[in-house]
């Protein structure tokens, strides 16, 4: 089980597109929470529409997280894909 993960950890170390992957996927994630964040803080509607203003801020933070998952979950999926086939690649060297 150790050499698995050493494995794991080597091919990871040398592939700098899963490493790249990986990163994307975390920063998108972050960035597309923060901005979502950023942009509901003062969102507000006027006259007859202010008690809807609670639902639709929901609405669209659901929406921001929902996207935020969708990068994070992409990117991470392309990181193994991206590790597989260099995994093959590195070991086939040896």
């Amino acid at each position: 089980m150790k050499d698995y993960f050493t494995n794991i950890l080597i091919v990871i170390a040398y592939s700098g597109r899963t490493q790249a992957a990986i990163i994307l996927g975390m920063v998108g994630f972050i960035v597309i929470d923060l901005v979502g964040e950023h942009y509901l803080a003062n969102f507000q509607l006027s006259g007859q529409f202010t008690g809807l203003t609670e639902i639709i801020k929901d609405k669209f933070a659901n929406k921001y997280d929902k996207a935020a998952w969708g990068v994070l979950i992409g990117f991470w999926v392309t990181a193994f894909k991206l590790y597989q086939k260099d995994k093959r690649k590195f070991w086939n060297q040896f």
